[in-house]
């Protein structure tokens, strides 16, 4: 019962996170270990909290394996956006838990811009039933104490955001204005792959992962 309650509440809250559509590639993309990723940036450190409320070290989850790692604010209701961002990772945690060779060596992190009004309890409502559900590939929903502790995180990955202006107390920021990023981390924490809108796709990320676990291995083709 308090399950069924929990996801009632949770669509109540966030009805639009899984409305969007995955858009067709367009191209074939090419084949695992037939390119390189480049080193592009380290990932930033610094305290985050996690959805029980727990504080951590952000290098916690973007060291040891492969990460995806996007930051989303659960009241976002562009399409095109944060629900985009969702819809994708969800898809292919579904492809990667079908494969033994994937499953135990990805995770994936969604960070709140809005910790003011992201808390860990918002966080664990918007993530369940991806974070009760940990078959193989973890699924984290993070966010920071403060603006401030957010702000070097944001600085480290290259990611803008454009904050409406302050609200008063108990009245929430309407819009936060962000290009969607979702970033490939490999399992040293630096940064491979910065995938936009366009290139958001299950098929892209499924290829550049096995592309890191074969230069893992050695393995070029």
């Amino acid at each position: 019962m308090l399950t069924r309650w929990r996801a009632a509440l949770a669509a109540a809250l966030f009805p639009l996170m899984a409305q969007a559509a995955l858009p067709a590639l367009g191209f074939v993309p090419p084949a695992p270990g037939s390119y390189r990723l480049y080193h592009i940036v380290p990932a930033p450190d610094g305290p985050v909290l996690e959805s029980d409320a727990t504080v951590h070290r952000l290098s916690e989850f973007t060291t040891g394996k492969i990460t995806l790692f996007s930051f989303i604010y659960t009241y976002c209701s562009d399409p095109k956006g944060c629900p985009l961002a969702y819809e994708t990772l969800h898809s292919l945690r579904e492809a990667i838990r079908g494969d033994p060779a994937l499953r135990d060596k990805v995770r994936f992190v969604s960070m709140s811009f809005d910790p003011r009004n992201d808390t860990p309890e918002t966080m664990r409502l918007y993530g369940d039933p991806e974070t009760r559900d940990q078959r193989g590939v973890r699924w984290h929903f993070l966010t920071t104490r403060s603006g401030k502790e957010l702000a070097p995180l944001l600085d480290g990955l290259g990611q803008d955001v454009s904050v409406a202006e302050e609200q008063p107390d108990g009245r929430r920021v309407p819009v936060l204005s962000h290009m969607l990023k979702v970033y490939l981390i490999d399992s040293s924490g630096s940064v491979r792959e910065i995938y936009s809108t366009s290139f958001l796709h299950p098929s892209m990320l499924l290829g550049d992962i096995k592309t890191l676990l074969l230069e893992r291995r050695g393995v070029r083709k």
